[in-house]
């Protein structure tokens, strides 16, 4: 084989590795510039920041005599604040999350997980530890952290709706959750509080299919859960449509002033608008917090 089409076959056969789902991800993230995204902060780490002079209040201990040396003021050596740089990821892989209503859209789980793999590129490329909620996959830095992520981004769960894993979740962190928010309520108020307690902030991302949020059904109407376990017969779907998204409607009241009360951010998202758009308000959300 020549060197030309060995090298092309080799490159094909490692490309082949990556799931889909990465390099989608990945295509995404390079769409989405970075900015300012990332900018480390001092505090307690392990890793060197930045010398600053020494500061009323500061301990004799804190000071690096080798720095201080070199001229006649005195310097501190500041380490990174690490805990502020981790970022936990939540991605809804619930039976309900696998719904669309057009094989020309994606399953909210598809956008769910592009979002959140994108995301996590972004912040990993700027230096920031990324990892799971639940503790099944640490935050940590690193290319080979990405596929990780890819890895456990693409396990289906058994169940209609998937609770919000709040397990694990480092103080002070910032936390991103992706899904319908649908389901129960009670366990998303358990974890956005065991987040609050522990001084963590983040962002919630609703996505949403269009017949979500409009109910474009009448007449005779079969509604089946993706699981197959729940399943509504109607004659009349049209008499349906107000009770729906009035209900739809206080969900996402109810979602507003929970992230309120929390000191997060809500988003929503459909499946038949751009993830590019998404992204970039993703990326200013988990930037500036709350505020």
């Amino acid at each position: 084989m020549r060197p030309a089409a060995d090298l092309r076959h080799r490159a094909e056969s490692a490309a082949s590795r990556f799931p889909p789902l990465l390099v989608q991800a990945q295509q995404l993230a390079g769409s989405v510039l970075l900015g300012e995204h990332g900018r480390r902060r001092a505090g307690m780490g392990d890793d060197f920041w930045q010398y600053r002079p020494v500061q009323v209040g500061d301990s004799r201990r804190m000071i690096d005599h080798r720095r201080s040396a070199k001229g006649d003021q005195q310097f501190v050596r500041e380490r990174e604040w690490q805990i502020a740089q981790t970022v936990h990821l939540w991605v809804d892989q619930g039976a309900s999350m696998r719904f669309a209503s057009s094989n020309a859209l994606p399953p909210k789980v598809e956008r769910a997980r592009l979002l959140g793999l994108a995301a996590s590129v972004m912040m990993l490329r700027a230096g920031e530890r990324v990892g799971l909620t639940g503790g099944r996959l640490p935050p940590r830095r690193g290319n080979a952290q990405i596929l990780r992520l890819a890895d456990y981004l693409s396990v289906d769960d058994d169940g209609d709706y998937t609770p919000p894993e709040d397990r694990a979740m480092l103080p002070h962190a910032k936390v991103l959750f992706l899904s319908d928010f649908l389901g129960p309520f009670a366990p998303l108020e358990q974890a956005l509080a065991k987040a609050a307690d522990r001084g963590v902030h983040g962002v919630l991302m609703q996505v949403l299919d269009p017949a979500e949020e409009q109910f474009p059904f009448d007449g005779r109407t079969i509604f089946e859960s993706v699981s197959g376990g729940l399943r509504h017969e109607t004659l009349k779907a049209g008499a349906l449509r107000k009770r729906y998204l009035d209900r739809l409607a206080k969900r996402r009241d109810a979602l507003d002033k929970l992230c309120r009360a929390a000191g997060w951010r809500l988003g929503t998202h459909h499946t038949a608008d751009s993830a590019q758009t998404a992204l970039m308000w993703l990326f200013h959300a988990m930037e500036r917090g709350s505020s």
